[in-house]
């Protein structure tokens, strides 16, 4: 069965493909483990590794072996490098480097992407979202939760709004028709850097 491409960047075949590249090309320091990498997308071992060898003979990322892992990273030497990071930081990048922004905020407990990017990357079809809207529970400080989001704008190229709300308010929403609106619609669930997978 062939699927949908991914709403965020069409050109790509599978959002999969876009949250790896993001992921590699937002953290091009870093080396990775596939592994690592399948558990935090959700994918099978499979699927990581079809992708792997395809981004590989494309020259989009380099890899090694150490012992059974197979390491990966950006190929920041590469032509597209450039590019495709601005590219990725547009469509993507926000799932691959909010998590660590927000959750480095002491005081968060959860948080989620919510309007119109969550709403791309669940699949629902229309242009690149200007912005990101972040919503964070619990009870950071709003001041550190600005300069989260000015350090997000600056990886990202885009505005991004955090709205905090207590966790009180969060699980008790039938009197804020805010948080009703956020959690019928399209959410993604950001996760910290010790959390694996996606929601």
């Amino acid at each position: 069965m062939q699927r949908t491409p991914p709403a965020l960047l069409p050109l790509l075949r599978s959002p999969f493909q876009g949250e790896l590249l993001a992921w590699l090309y937002l953290h091009p320091q870093a080396e990775t483990s596939l592994a690592d990498l399948a558990a935090r997308f959700g994918v099978s071992s499979a699927t990581a590794s079809r992708e792997a060898d395809r981004l590989a003979a494309a020259e989009l990322i380099t890899d090694r072996r150490r012992g059974n892992l197979r390491l990966i990273r950006a190929n920041t030497e590469g032509r597209l490098a450039g590019a495709l990071t601005d590219l990725l930081a547009l469509t993507y990048g926000p799932i691959a480097v909010l998590g660590e922004i927000i959750f480095g905020v002491p005081g968060v407990e959860d948080a989620y992407i919510y309007g119109s990017w969550a709403a791309r990357y669940r699949g629902e079809r229309g242009g690149v979202p200007e912005d990101v809207d972040v919503l964070a529970i619990g009870a950071p400080d709003e001041d550190d939760l600005y300069e989260a989001a000015r350090t997000a704008e600056r990886i990202l190229g885009r505005e991004v709004n955090v709205h905090r709300v207590s966790a009180a308010r969060w699980h008790s929403p039938e009197a804020d028709p805010f948080l009703t609106s956020v959690r019928e619609r399209p959410r993604v669930q950001l996760e910290a850097p010790d959390r694996s997978g996606s929601t």
